[in-house]
């Protein structure tokens, strides 16, 4: 299970580690969002949610925090991308405007990245850079025994987890 706020890197690493695991990878943006950028209901987002971690195996990248303890429930390591904000925001922003036009692959189809929604999303960013980090912070407190929990802070640090992994040798691009 990989949590953090936008920008943190979440998809990239959950790409990595598929590639390194052979788990399936779930991005939760396919799940939160329709064609059009048309975002589902919550309740819709919880049933699916609760669907993909229902899997035997997975790595689930993202939030929809009402289903975070089931899945932390079923999982066997909480990683949890910790990025300061400032990278995060270069992130947010080089993404939208390198991908303008086109779909994410962790992003729901009809989804292509626009200008029109980046003050929105800086903003929402911005608004819940404490809370959301409080909230994570939260969730890895109360991970069960058995729940490995690694917080990774760095481009470093997460190349020191990827290379612990068998062909770990990867490592994604910033």
């Amino acid at each position: 299970m990989i949590v953090g706020q936008p920008g943190s890197g979440k998809s990239t690493l959950a790409y990595v580690l598929g590639e390194l695991t052979g788990l399936p990878v779930i991005h939760i943006d396919k799940i939160h969002w329709q064609p059009g950028w048309i975002e589902r209901a919550k309740d819709e987002k919880s049933r699916l949610c609760r669907e993909a971690e229902q899997q035997s195996r997975w790595i689930f990248e993202g939030g929809h925090s009402v289903t975070w303890p089931s899945r932390l429930a079923r999982a066997d390591m909480l990683v949890w991308l910790d990025r300061p904000l400032a990278l995060r925001l270069w992130r947010v922003l080089r993404r939208t405007v390198t991908g303008l036009g086109r779909t994410r692959q962790d992003m729901a189809d009809g989804c292509p990245e626009r200008l029109s929604s980046l003050p929105e999303f800086i903003g929402y960013i911005w608004t819940t850079r404490n809370s959301a980090r409080d909230k994570i912070a939260r969730l890895a407190a109360a991970a069960p025994p058995g729940c490995r929990v690694v917080c990774l802070r760095s481009d470093e640090e997460v190349a020191r987890f990827l290379a612990a992994f068998p062909g770990g040798d990867a490592s994604p691009s910033p």
